[in-house]
């Protein structure tokens, strides 16, 4: 793609890295095919080519984001499977990016808009704030159906529908070290993050039972919290800049310390943007090497699972839908690990048609755009449905949330099968279900 920034424009390296995504770019189009928007919506400019246009003239022009350019690029899920289709090697992303910083910098939302972005960007990445407005949000739930019906209350609907009683602080959540059953084999950090241990404990509490039963240390790090994705894809900047210099500084510490193998994330969405932060802070010269040295270590738990000897077991019994969460497939390029490690582990597991097509969760996604989301929701359950499952499992908190919401299958986390097949207790949701013969 031609690009006509001025040598000053380019002086910006910020712009010179946009000029650079943008000329790889050859307008083929496969990337509308695998686009969920574009294939719901069938506009152009709800593509990630059409995005890439809006994005080009408006940062070519050096003005700012209008209310047009604003509606296409808030309808990115930034699932990035766009990035896995172009044969080209478009860096979508970081341009998706750095285009949601030039919208919240350069235009004035309406003020409901402002709002309900406000209030996530204050409450979600905040682990007890968030639990005390889980609670509220629960007693206020039989009041989503009056907020749908007025336009810009629909966010604070959704997320009234997605409310669920929240869970206290557990041990499992408390700063220290988890010692391995045997012979120590690895030591690594576990992100506890923001919203999961609120929403489902469960998930990390297995994932520890599983790496300590396999000789692995793991560590919760005094100083970490959430990783700044969540605010980071609304375009705030500087906060979810604030949240990751927070974690680096604390993984630093404990890698110079007792040192780490590895910084491992049971929340895929936060995985892709810790393996990301070294190129966040590339101009940050107090913060790029230590930034690098910890996107060099993360891996989503099933990562680094897949490089453990997990014992292969007898047959479950236990029927298996694996949805794919975006960002591990197409941000991580972790595809074949869960299912590989489900199907050793002795369950019966299958993919869904259209494994590629997010289910519409994408951070505050399915608040902030929840019609969409809905419908992404939907197409996707019926997909998972339609394998008759016992259980449904994902790598993603999201995405179980999400996902949950529209089926009355059972919904789990991989790390929790995993958990029960050798060894660990079964998942509340299949107490019930006994293991094969």
């Amino acid at each position: 793609m031609k690009t006509e920034f001025s040598l000053a424009q380019l002086a910006d390296p910020r712009i010179a890295e946009a000029d650079s995504i943008l000329r790889a770019c050859v307008h083929c189009g496969f990337c509308t095919a695998t686009c969920p928007t574009y294939v719901l919506l069938g506009d152009e400019l709800d593509s990630p080519r059409g995005r890439i246009y809006l994005i080009k003239d408006m940062l070519e022009n050096d003005r700012p984001a209008d209310a047009e350019v604003t509606k296409h690029v808030d309808r990115c899920l930034s699932c990035l499977s766009c990035m896995t289709t172009c044969p080209s090697g478009v860096h979508y992303m970081h341009l998706v990016d750095q285009a949601r910083v030039h919208v919240e910098k350069t235009y004035r939302r309406p003020f409901m808009d402002r709002l309900n972005r406000t209030l996530l960007a204050s409450v979600l990445p905040y682990r007890d704030r968030f639990r005390l407005a889980m609670l509220g949000a629960v007693f206020a739930k039989p009041f989503a159906p009056l907020l749908d019906l007025v336009k810009p209350l629909r966010p604070a609907a959704a997320m009234l529908r997605l409310a669920r009683l929240p869970h206290g602080r557990g041990a499992g959540e408390a700063p220290g070290t988890r010692r391995a059953v045997g012979e120590r084999r690895a030591r690594v950090a576990l992100l506890a993050g923001c919203a999961q241990p609120a929403l489902r404990p469960e998930v990390d509490d297995a994932a520890i039972r599983l790496l300590t039963r396999l000789g692995v240390d793991v560590v919760r790090v005094a100083g970490e919290g959430c990783c700044g994705s969540l605010v980071h894809h609304m375009g705030r900047e500087d906060q979810a800049h604030a949240l990751a210099r927070a974690n680096i500084d604390a993984w630093i510490r404990e890698m110079d310390g007792e040192g780490l193998d590895a910084i491992l994330v049971t929340v895929s969405g936060c995985g892709t943007s810790i393996k990301d932060y070294g190129h966040a802070f590339r101009l940050d010269p107090a913060y790029a090497d230590k930034a690098a040295r910890v996107s060099a270590i993360a891996k989503d738990v099933t990562e680094f699972l897949a490089t453990l000897d997990v014992p292969e077991g007898p047959q479950m019994g236990v029927k298996v839908a694996y949805h794919s969460a975006c960002s591990l497939q197409h941000g991580q390029k972790v595809k074949a690990a869960p299912v590989a490690l489900l199907r050793r582990a002795g369950f019966t597991v299958s993919e869904p048609f259209e494994s590629h097509l997010c289910c519409g969760s994408a951070g505050t996604y399915n608040m902030l755009q929840s019609d969409i989301a809905a419908r992404l929701r939907d197409r996707k359950v019926g997909h998972l449905e339609a394998l008759v499952p016992d259980v449904i499992a994902a790598g993603n908190i999201g995405c179980l949330t999400q996902i949950g919401s529209g089926t009355q299958v059972p919904t789990v986390h991989t790390v929790e099968l995993l958990d029960w097949a050798t060894g660990g207790p079964a998942p509340d949701v299949l107490a019930h279900h006994r293991r094969a013969a």
